[in-house]
């Protein structure tokens, strides 16, 4: 199956399958590449079965300014966050018409990841280019807190899926770092790259597993325990790896999208790359795996196009 979807005059920024409906796809996008404009959250209905290839536009949401991360709620269904280029972070609703139900604009600079805690369902985090993370709960009018320790934009921070207090980050000043939310400063810091680290994703299947990918075109696998050097490095992509996303479905595949334009699927444990999805024109940004459906993967690009597609690899 590969279906196609046009974000027609916004470039494709991150996407998230909903975690409560197979069907469900909330794609975050900017005008102008992201760097002056307005930005559109998407709400896509993706077919399955005969209406496999059908993808059908629930709703979308204008902003004043680009949008550069979407997460679902962890706690309702038709609920979500976003990410802003102004630093903002707003809160929606998709039973509700035009304006978000929350506006949040702590951060000084553009917010770059949003990400809902797996575990204690309540809070999310958000990560800035003004180099702090963020603490939240949708009910609060500002943040709990604010972690600050990366001398460099935070690119990424995401919750562990293990524990309700620990997530991981990183950053442009080559660094991964873990932290408790018990705690202001980090943890644990781990010089992952020789260049800026752009995205991170732990491993849903082994407790102290992270993977980071890296303007230096590598992808590499810790294991926390073991920060003195990484268990591997993955080589194949030509230009800086935008995101990384393991497996809801398998603790050994991850997946990795790149400004070479390229979606590809890497087997972590033999460090084997086995698939490359070719099929968009610009810089491939986002990259999402169904948890209900175990073969479908939705990719969005600067070309204004969603691709949704079974990759030969896990037919």
């Amino acid at each position: 199956m590969f279906a196609k979807h046009r974000t027609a005059g916004y470039n494709g920024y991150a996407l998230q399958w909903s975690p409560f409906f197979e069907h469900k796809l909330a794609v975050a996008t900017a005008s102008n590449f992201g760097l002056v404009g307005n930005g559109r959250l998407h709400i896509l209905n993706v077919g399955a079965g005969p209406a496999a290839g059908a993808i059908n536009v629930e709703r979308v949401f204008d902003t004043q300014d680009g949008l550069f991360d979407v997460c679902w709620s962890e706690l309702n269904e038709n609920q979500l966050v976003t990410a802003s280029g102004d630093g903002s972070i707003k809160l929606w609703d998709t039973t509700l018409a035009d304006f978000p139900i929350q506006n949040w604009h702590e951060h000084q600079r553009e917010v770059f990841s949003v990400n809902w805690n797996l575990v204690s369902k309540d809070t999310f985090l958000s990560a800035s280019w003004d180099n702090t993370i963020k603490l939240w709960t949708q009910n609060s009018p500002s943040s709990l807190q604010t972690f600050k320790g990366h001398s460099h934009c935070v690119y990424s921070a995401m919750w562990s899926p293990h524990s309700p207090t620990l997530f991981a980050s990183c950053s442009g000043d080559h660094t991964l770092k873990l932290w408790d939310t018990n705690s202001p400063a980090p943890v644990q810091t781990i010089l992952a790259h020789g260049n800026e680290v752009l995205t991170l994703d732990w491993n849903k299947y082994q407790d102290h597993q992270v993977v980071t990918g890296s303007v230096d075109h590598t992808i590499k696998v810790w294991d926390l325990r073991r920060p003195d050097r990484e268990l591997n490095c993955l080589r194949g992509h030509e230009y800086a790896v935008r995101k990384v996303k393991c497996s809801p479905h398998s603790g050994s595949l991850i997946a990795s999208t790149s400004y070479d334009m390229t979606m590809r699927i890497w087997d972590i444990t033999t460090g084997d790359m086995i698939e490359i999805h070719d099929a968009h024109t610009e810089f491939v940004l986002g990259v999402d795996f169904n948890l209900y459906r175990d073969r479908e993967i939705a990719t969005c690009a600067w070309d204004e196009s969603v691709h949704v597609f079974t990759p030969r690899c896990l037919m």
